[in-house]
């Protein structure tokens, strides 16, 4: 893995089994996550049972709509200190009040790009500056107040593509504050949906599972959609709750690219990430997953950690299962790293 820290120093230390999807620091693992989110935050601890990775620890509180706003250019958090305050009550209540703390922000925070490169050079400052060049021109602020971090992707006979996500020095800021006011140290900041790729990832045979798969990602904010190829990130799309269209348009739009574009070679599995959504939005979700069901022959899988990790005092509902699981996604990457 390649990834920029905060410094703008590259570490390529850490190289997985699999591909997965960058972050923007590079730490050593964390045992505590807690993932910011529209509408919700949530705080998970990952621990060991029988020798097996399991959730000693979870809390999850909801938060009055529009306290955090996901964008990329303006402030995310509306009311920090009341999302500080939710934060520190949830970390008491796993019981945590020191040591590393993995973050996980909405999508909504950077802008993703999948960009890629015929040749990739060989020293990691002329990679660094030509991924910067390439993107400067996708996100609306300077790429010198930004945050950059970049990981490797699929790779054939006509390239190389790499991930690349960029977001606001301050915006990613403010998240870090938050966390790190009930007196831990943020160790790493990460999107939700790529962790919700590392959890599925970490179910897979070191995450190497041949065949393209589609992931589907549904919060109140937004809805974002990522096809991964070989277990690499091949395509992602993200379109806020006030975008045009609907997520069945989303879906459309996102099938016909990877058809027509990507070389498409069908996909093998749909897994589903919902939380939090309105009836509207939940019938959506079900006519698109019947699309899906069509089109890939299987029907839409819910995500699901258990699958992976024992879970302690769980609550049984899908709903707050999809709301653990890009903290437990987070957590088992860095863990494999």
């Amino acid at each position: 893995m390649s990834a920029q820290t905060a410094s703008g120093q590259t570490d390529t230390g850490r190289k997985p089994a699999a591909r997965r999807t960058g972050s923007w620091f590079a730490s050593p693992p964390p045992s505590v996550a807690v993932e910011i989110g529209a509408g919700r935050v949530t705080a998970v601890v990952l621990g060991t049972v029988d020798g097996a990775p399991a959730v000693t620890a979870q809390a999850t509180e909801r938060l009055p709509d529009g306290l955090v706003a996901p964008s990329l250019t303006t402030p995310n958090l509306t009311d920090k200190a009341a999302v500080t305050a939710a934060v520190q009550r949830l970390l008491r209540e796993v019981g945590v009040s020191r040591g590393r703390v993995a973050v996980v922000v909405p999508d909504g925070a950077a802008k993703v790009s999948v960009v890629r490169f015929e040749k990739v050079p060989a020293k990691a400052e002329d990679l660094a500056q030509l991924v910067r060049w390439q993107v400067r021109k996708s996100v609306p602020f300077p790429i010198e107040q930004s945050q950059v971090s970049w990981t490797p992707g699929v790779t054939d006979a006509g390239g190389t593509d790499y991930i690349v996500t960029v977001a606001r020095q301050d915006i990613v800021q403010d998240y870090e504050e938050a966390v790190a006011a009930a007196g831990v140290q943020v160790g790493l900041v990460d999107l939700a949906t790529f962790n919700l790729v590392n959890l599925v990832l970490a179910g897979d045979d070191a995450g190497t599972a041949p065949g393209d798969w589609l992931l589907v990602h549904v919060t109140p904010d937004a809805s974002t959609m990522a096809i991964v190829r070989d277990g690499a990130l091949l395509l992602f799309r993200h379109r806020p709750v006030d975008g045009e269209g609907s997520l069945s348009d989303l879906g459309h739009q996102t099938a016909m690219y990877y058809e027509d574009r990507l070389g498409g070679r069908g996909l093998s599995r749909a897994v589903v990430a919902a939380r939090d959504v309105g009836p509207g939005v939940r019938g959506d979700l079900e006519a698109l997953g019947r699309a899906i069901e069509q089109r890939v022959g299987k029907a839409i899988v819910e995500i699901d950690p258990r699958a992976l990790v024992r879970i302690a005092a769980e609550s049984g509902s899908g709903g707050e299962r999809a709301a653990i699981a890009a903290p437990v996604g987070v957590l088992l990457r860095e863990r494999v790293g």
